[in-house]
C-alpha cells in the first residue's frame, strides 16, 4: 500500500510539501500559526511510511500531540518567566534606564552603539518585536533631535535585537534547539553572547553605510513611557538578566573545568530555577517601581502570561512539526544524498534554516525544524569533529535569512518606523541577510580553528 513512498529521497518531497501547505496555511488562507503548525505535523505522519506502516493512521494522529506535550513540558516555564521578566522590565522602567544609561553614558556621537547594545542585551529575556516597540522611539527621538541617522538607529535597534533573539536562550528558538539536540543551556548561552560580537559590529558598519545611501525621513510619532514613582540604579535594572546568566553559566563552566557538578550547584544552574530567581527579582522591581500592592501585581502579571501562553502554544506545535520531521526519514535522506560529497555540517545547518526560513517566514519554526532534521542526521552515527553547538549557531544564523514579507518582524519594524515595503527591503532584510552570512561564515571559521571537543 505504501510502496510508492519508499523512495529514498521521500522524505524531501515530506518537507516541501509540508513547509508549502504551512505557508498557504499561514499566509493565503490565514489559519492561526498554532493550528497551522499542528495540522503540518500530522500532515507529516500520515506521509510518513514507516509510521504509517509499523503503527497506522492512529499513531499519525497521535504522534504530533505527544511531541507537543513533551516539547510545551520542557520549555513552557521558561518562556512563561521570560514573558514576565520582559514586561517587568518595560514596566518597571529598568529597560529603559539601561537605554538611557547607555547613552548618556557614550554620547550622541556613539548612540547606534548604544541603541544597538541595548537592543543586543535586551533581546535576551525579551521578545525581538517587544524590544523593537520599546526602543524605536528612543531612535525617532534622537533622529528628530539630530536630524540625521535615522536609517542607522532603526537598524542599530533591529539589527541588535535579531542577533540574541536567534542564538541566546531563552528566546523560544534557541532555546529548543538546545532541548532537541541536547545540549548544555549554559553553554549555548556563552557562545551565542560570544559568536554574536562580530556579527554586531557589522550591524553598525552596515547601517552607517546604508544611512548614507538612503535618505529616509521620520514619518511616525513617539508614544510615552509608563510612570515610574521610584527610578531603578543600573545594576538593579540589569540584575534580572545577569542573574539567570550567572546561575546556568556558573554550573555549565563549572562542569566544563571539572568534569563534575555539585548537587547545589546543578539545581541552582538549572534552567527552571535560574529563570524563576530572575522571575522573581523582577516582579520585585516592578512592585517598588510603582509602588504597587500584591494583588494589583499579580493582576498585571496575568498580561504577561498571557502572551506567553500563545507563544507557547505556537512554539510547541513548532515542535511537534520538527518531531514529525524528524520521524519522515529526513535525517538518513540527507545522508544518502549527501554521502561522498564531503560537505560540512555547518553550512548544511545554516542552509536548511535559511531555506525554511525564507519559505515560510518564521525564524522560530525555522530553528526548530532545521533542528530536529540535523538531530536526525547526526543521529544515523555520524561523528563531528566539532562541538554540535556549532551546528546549533549556524541554523540560528540560517534563520535570519530572508526576512521578508511573510516574516511578522518584517511588518513589526516597517510599520513602527514608518518605513515602506522597499525602504524595508532595503534596509531589514539586507541588514538580516548581512548579519546571517556574516554568522555563518564565522561558526565555519571558528568549528576548524576552536572544535572544543
Amino acid at each position: 500500500m505504501f510502496s510508492i513512498f519508499s523512495n529514498d529521497y521521500w522524505p524531501f518531497a515530506i518537507l516541501l510539501f509540508s513547509i508549502g501547505l504551512v505557508t498557504l496555511l499561514i499566509y493565503k488562507w490565514r489559519f492561526h500559526p498554532f493550528i497551522a503548525l499542528i495540522l503540518a505535523a500530522v500532515f507529516v505522519g500520515l506521509l510518513s511510511p514507516e509510521l504509517m506502516e509499523n503503527e497506522g493512521m492512529l499513531a499519525a494522529l497521535e504522534s504530533p500531540m505527544e511531541a507537543f506535550g513533551r516539547m510545551a513540558g520542557n520549555i513552557a516555564w521558561v518562556i512563561a518567566l521570560a514573558a514576565i521578566i520582559g514586561t517587568a522590565m518595560m514596566e518597571s522602567g529598568a529597560a529603559e534606564n539601561i537605554v538611557n544609561r547607555l547613552l548618556t553614558t557614550m554620547g550622541e556621537k556613539q548612540a547606534p552603539l548604544a541603541l544597538m547594545l541595548a537592543g543586543f542585551i535586551l533581546s535576551v529575556p525579551v521578545f525581538l518585536d517587544t524590544v523593537f516597540f520599546l526602543l524605536i522611539p528612543l531612535g525617532i527621538t534622537l533622529a528628530i533631535k539630530t536630524g540625521k541617522n535615522y536609517v542607522l538607529y532603526v537598524c542599530a535597534i533591529g539589527g541588535g535585537a535579531a542577533i540574541t533573539h536567534s542564538i541566546v536562550p531563552p528566546t523560544p528558538g534557541p532555546l529548543i534547539m538546545a532541548e532537541t539536540m541536547g545540549l548544555d543551556l549554559g553553554m549555548v548561552i556563552l557562545m551565542g553572547l560570544f559568536l554574536g560580537v562580530l556579527p554586531a559590529i557589522l550591524v553598525i558598519q552596515a547601517g552607517k553605510r546604508m544611512n548614507r545611501r538612503l535618505h529616509i525621513p521620520v514619518r511616525v510619532s513617539v508614544n510615552t513611557s509608563p510612570v515610574i514613582a521610584k527610578k531603578l540604579s543600573l545594576p538593579l535594572s540589569l540584575a534580572p538578566i545577569v542573574l539567570p546568566i550567572i546561575l546556568i553559566g556558573t554550573a555549565s563552566l563549572y562542569q566544563a573545568l571539572t568534569g563534575q557538578l555539585p548537587e547545589v550547584l546543578a539545581v541552582m544552574g538549572n534552567k527552571n530555577t535560574a529563570m524563576a530567581a530572575g522571575t522573581g527579582l523582577a516582579l520585585y522591581l516592578w512592585a517598588r517601581s510603582q509602588q504597587l500592592k500584591a494583588a494589583e501585581l499579580w493582576t498585571k502579571v496575568g498580561k504577561p502570561l498571557e502572551i506567553g501562553g500563545l507563544i507557547i502554544l505556537i512554539t510547541s506545535a513548532g515542535g511537534a512539526y520538527g518531531a514529525m520531521i524528524g520521524e519522515s526519514g529526513i535525517g538518513e535522506a540527507i545522508r544518502k544524498a549527501t554521502d561522498g560529497m564531503n560537505i560540512h555540517l555547518v553550512p548544511l545547518a545554516w542552509l536548511i534554516a535559511a531555506v525554511l526560513k525564507t519559505a515560510q517566514g518564521s525564524g522560530t519554526v525555522a530553528m526548530i525544524s532545521s533542528a530536529a532534521i540535523i538531530t536526525a542526521l547526526l543521529g544515523n552515527n555520524i561523528e563531528l569533529s566539532y562541538h554540535p553547538v556549532y551546528l546549533l549557531m549556524a541554523m540560528g544564523f540560517g534563520s535570519l535569512f530572508v526576512s521578508w514579507m511573510n516574516d511578522s518582524a518584517f511588518w513589526v519594524v516597517a510599520r513602527m518606523s514608518g518605513l515602506t515595503e522597499k525602504e524595508a527591503l532595503s534596509t531589514w532584510t539586507l541588514l538580516l541577510a548581512l548579519i546571517s552570512l556574516a554568522g555563518m561564515l564565522q561558526v565555519w571559521l571558528l568549528s576548524w580553528i576552536v572544535p572544543l571537543v
